[in-house]
């Protein structure tokens, strides 16, 4: 009998199936919807060496008013997943990722390996 080949939305499938038991042992608390969107952008402005200020975060007018904006850093820094590093301006903070946070990613980026290579 021949193997079935896996279809491109077998392997995303399979990816959050490896998500979902990553998040069963956290090693950090859990981000709600909004945060997650944060993080995300954190993490593109740092892969491209861009800095992100909690000002240019709290100008995000898609992501919601800045007191919205400014009580989820408030909530990720306190879960661990950013911290707020000075600036050469001191009114100004950069946002950044802490090292759980790239670890998580890492995890990630493993369950993507994963899923990827189940399917060949």
């Amino acid at each position: 009998m021949a193997k079935k080949k896996a279809r491109p939305a077998d392997i995303y499938l399979r990816f959050l199936k490896l998500v979902e038991a990553i998040r069963d042992t956290p090693s950090l608390p859990p981000l709600e919807p909004l945060e997650e969107r944060i993080l995300v952008l954190v993490a593109r402005a740092g892969l491209q060496q861009e800095r992100l200020s909690v000002r240019d975060m709290m100008a995000k007018e898609e992501l919601g008013s800045p007191a919205t904006i400014h009580g989820k850093l408030k909530s990720m820094r306190v879960k661990g997943w950013i911290i707020l590093a000075e600036t050469e301006d001191m009114r100004r903070k950069q946002i950044e990722l802490t090292q759980a946070a790239l670890l998580h990613f890492d995890r990630l980026s493993k369950c993507i390996l994963k899923a990827a290579k189940a399917a060949h």
